[in-house]
Order: C-alpha cells, then structure tokens, then sequence
C-alpha cells in the first residue's frame, strides 16, 4: 500500500522527492493544489480501494506522505 501511495504521488507530483522525503510539506512546497488533492483522492479510491470524501478531507492531515499513507490505513480499517 505504501509502494502505491509512493507512486500516485510521484505521479501527481512529477517528482521522487515524495519518496525521498517522506516528511515533505506538499501543499506548502507547491507540490499539490487542490486540482491535485482531488486526483490524488481519485488514485487512493481507483487502486486501493479507499474511499475519502473530499468534505471530511483536512489538508493539515494529508500534507506529506507519511500522513497520507497514515490515513489511508486508518480508513482501512
């Protein structure tokens, strides 16, 4: 699940940064807009399964990758 999270980002981003720093601000570094988020929700749903609803999405809880993949396995169950 990690390894596909890596690779949505990478993807949105264009850039391996993501999995070169894990702690990365995406949002604060011009990584990702909102345009961006939306694919990247989009991703999560098509290739994990997981649904997020954009309403319940808090930016401040999915601004670097170890975030995201932390949520991703919270909504996993």
């Amino acid at each position: 699940m990690e390894e596909t999270i890596f690779s949505i980002l990478e993807d949105i981003t264009g850039t391996d940064e993501v999995r070169d720093n894990p702690e990365v601000d995406l949002f604060e570094q011009g990584l990702m807009d909102s345009l961006a988020t939306v694919q990247l929700l989009v991703e999560i749903e098509g290739q994990l399964g997981v649904q997020v609803p954009v309403s319940e999405f808090d930016r401040a809880q999915w601004n670097t990758p170890t975030k995201i993949i932390e949520q991703v396995k919270v909504l996993q169950g």
